[in-house]
């Protein structure tokens, strides 16, 4: 499970300000299963989606979406991956492919989490932050996630990755704002992902 403990360049969970949220988080909770949930509820109801609030500022670094207070879905997992691992809980990332605008293309990628609780093994929540036809909760074992996959050409990936996908960080980290991004979300093929599962650039569950 190490690896999906790590702390890295984005999900900076020893840094002071993921620090302090997670042990206010843990000092709530009486057991992991319950600060999971709580961690998952933090996130999704106190960072504003940098859409849904027509935020300008645009985060990836966990600790940037923690002092900040929005992100897209992408960095919403981080800081929730980042508050799970400085409490010693396994968290990784997960992904699917949308589309844009009802039943046709374009498409893109979708970010969340998937944490490892010790009742029910591998669990995904998303934090993305709910809204009028978006009700992610945390019921395990039964996923209640943000978005169905029911549309062709959209996939729900089965992959846990240990780290978010080169092409998120990038595209977050190279955009000048929301804004920008909006027009240029990140999007991944089916075959494209089998691609990077092949030659193993991360981890695999």
């Amino acid at each position: 499970m190490k690896e999906y403990l790590q702390a890295t360049d984005v999900i900076d969970w020893k840094t002071d300000a993921i620090r302090k949220l997670s042990d206010e988080l843990r000092d709530k909770s009486e057991a992991d299963t319950d600060l999971a949930r709580r961690t998952f509820e933090w996130v999704r109801d106190n960072i504003q989606h940098s859409l849904d609030y027509q935020r300008s500022e645009l985060t990836c670094r966990a600790s940037d979406v923690r002092s900040i207070g929005t992100g897209y879905c992408y960095a919403k997992s981080h800081l929730l991956a980042a508050l799970l691992r400085a409490n010693d809980i396994p968290a990784g990332f997960c992904y699917q492919r949308l589309t844009l605008d009802g039943d046709k293309p374009p498409f893109c990628l979708h970010g969340l989490n998937a944490v490892y609780l010790q009742e029910h093994g591998w669990y995904r929540i998303d934090a993305r932050g709910n809204k009028a036809g978006v009700d992610a909760q945390f019921t395990p074992p039964i996923d209640q996630l943000a978005f169905s996959t029911n549309v062709d050409g959209e996939f729900d990936f089965p992959e846990i990755w240990s780290e978010p996908l080169p092409i998120v960080v990038e595209s977050l980290q190279n955009a000048s704002s929301v804004q920008e991004l909006a027009v240029c979300l990140p999007d991944l093929f089916a075959q494209q992902m089998a691609d990077l599962r092949k030659h193993r650039c991360f981890e695999l569950l």
